[in-house]
């Protein structure tokens, strides 16, 4: 497991991030720290926020304010260079290579961490052999990781619901990242395949990932975490313990649809979830 000492940097430190869609704010002045070997959950209603926050941290978006820092180093605004420094994702709609196989799907995931050039590519040469062997040895490993061995040479269109998230997260976790991001891992899961998830998430951090996770499912984040996040129509409305947030009275009214003092109205939160899903489209592009 990785290092919790005193002296480790934080795998992630997110100061102030904010997020603006023209006039539009999704994202307001976010702090967030991930330290080594931690799992921190990221939870809040439909509209909060929550994607936009990730894609700020992982270079899809530029913030408009704030700073993004992986091991105490301010982190490029570019997702390949995200990947490279140290962070990988999962992504709430599933993004895979239907048509390659599961291995494949596994192996793209490895691009960061090869050093073969081009030219070392069309010569074949002895080198790019040897780097293309223990990228595949890695990937299997990562398939035997996450129960997917036996189905490597299967197309990834063809796996069931479940273990395509599954793929999703091993390749993922081809770039060897310190920090993992995931968002939503259970969206459409029965309980078995939630609880299966659980433990793969358990098991990522005892190999030494520290594990940042979106969720609509509270019993899977209060059972997994051990921070809580909460977002609240762009901003945190409280972090703690499950048992400090289950406990807010701020988080039930939120959840309830209730509003709370402070809290921005109907019509500001219709036109941020609007602004969000504009972005999103774009993103799709």
């Amino acid at each position: 497991m990785a290092t919790t000492t005193e002296t480790a940097a934080p795998a992630l430190t997110a100061t102030g991030v904010t997020m603006r869609f023209g006039g539009l704010t999704a994202v307001r002045a976010v702090d967030l720290t991930v330290s080594p070997g931690e799992i921190v959950g990221l939870i809040g209603p439909n509209g909060a926020g929550k994607t936009t926050f990730f894609n700020c941290l992982t270079g899809l978006y530029v913030p408009t304010e704030g700073t993004v820092t992986y091991r105490d180093t301010v982190l490029p605004p570019k997702p390949h260079l995200v990947t490279q420094a140290g962070i990988a994702r999962t992504f709430q709609n599933i993004r895979l290579f239907a048509n390659m196989t599961v291995l494949e799907n596994v192996l793209v995931g490895r691009h960061t961490r090869t050093k073969e050039g081009l030219f070392s590519a069309l010569l074949r040469s002895p080198r790019f052999h040897r780097a293309e062997a223990a990228s595949k040895q890695r990937a299997m490993e990562l398939l035997d990781f996450t129960g997917l061995a036996a189905k490597a040479d299967h197309l990834a269109r063809n796996l069931p619901y479940g273990e395509q998230r599954k793929l999703e997260i091993a390749r993922a976790l081809a770039s060897d990242p310190g920090l993992l991001l995931l968002d939503e891992p259970t969206a459409g899961m029965n309980p078995q395949e939630t609880r299966a998830t659980e433990t793969l998430v358990r098991d990522i951090r005892a190999q030494g990932t520290a594990v940042l996770v979106i969720e609509h499912d509270m019993r899977f984040i209060f059972n997994l975490c051990d921070r809580v996040a909460v977002l609240v129509q762009g901003e945190k409305l409280v972090e703690g313990t499950s048992d400090i947030v289950q406990a807010d009275e701020r988080v039930i009214a939120a959840y309830l649809g209730t509003p709370f003092e402070g809290a921005p109205g109907q019509e500001e939160l219709a036109e941020v979830e609007a602004a969000e899903a504009d972005a999103r489209t774009e993103e799709d592009r």
